[in-house]
């Protein structure tokens, strides 16, 4: 049931350039009069489909949730985790020395390899990249960890930095969905401005979603 829930959630959103992306296009759920919007913040308040958020730049944010909507969360995961034939998303900045450098991993479960692949503009931090792609090797070694990533017949070679997050997905529930809770919403913006989403992304058992 889950893996049913996961297919449908990055069907129509977190795939949004990837998260495709993501990748998964927000847009592609909604009208053409829509635009994907990620709202990344914590929840203040959720009364019947109204979800209150307080944005991570300090702005109150009001999302409407739709019919049916889904709730997943995010579970710690390790560098060690990744294997050659995983399917990841890495969100990444340019280095000074050159390549880029990841400032979150996440592991798709299997029933999701292959969404949004590719690699696009993020907005994580300013000239962030999300990159979507299976995992060719990855080493781990005094110097560093490096994963190499494959896409469309392209490879990108991104350096994960010690205490980098690392993270893959989990079931979750409307109760998880609570004052205080940290999420990340990959919603719909429509002609009037108002924002809507069927499905989010929650922090829960201490681990808060890195995209």
């Amino acid at each position: 049931m889950f893996v049913l829930r996961l297919r449908h959630f990055f069907a129509t959103g977190l795939t949004t350039a990837v998260l495709a992306t993501g990748g998964l296009t927000a847009a592609s759920a909604a009208s053409a009069a829509e635009q994907g919007v990620r709202v990344r913040g914590t929840v203040v308040a959720l009364a019947g489909d109204q979800l209150q958020v307080k944005s991570r730049d300090g702005q109150a944010i009001d999302v409407k949730l739709k019919d049916g909507w889904m709730a997943s969360a995010v579970k710690k995961a390790s560098f060690s985790d990744i294997k050659s034939g995983d399917f990841v998303g890495i969100a990444s900045l340019p280095k000074s020395a050159g390549g880029d450098g990841a400032l979150e991993v996440l592991i798709f479960p299997p029933a999701l390899k292959g969404r949004g692949e590719g690699s696009y503009s993020w907005d994580l931090k300013p000239n962030s990249t999300m990159t979507n792609a299976t995992v060719g090797d990855s080493v781990k070694s005094v110097d560093g960890s490096v994963v190499t990533l494959n896409y469309h017949g392209k490879e990108k070679k991104i350096s994960v930095p010690d205490g980098t997050p690392v993270v893959t997905l989990a079931p979750a529930t409307h109760d998880d969905v609570k004052p205080g809770t940290v999420v990340f919403i990959p919603a719909q913006k429509g002609a009037d401005g108002t924002l809507s989403t069927g499905q989010l992304i929650v922090g829960k058992d201490g681990v808060v979603p890195p995209m």
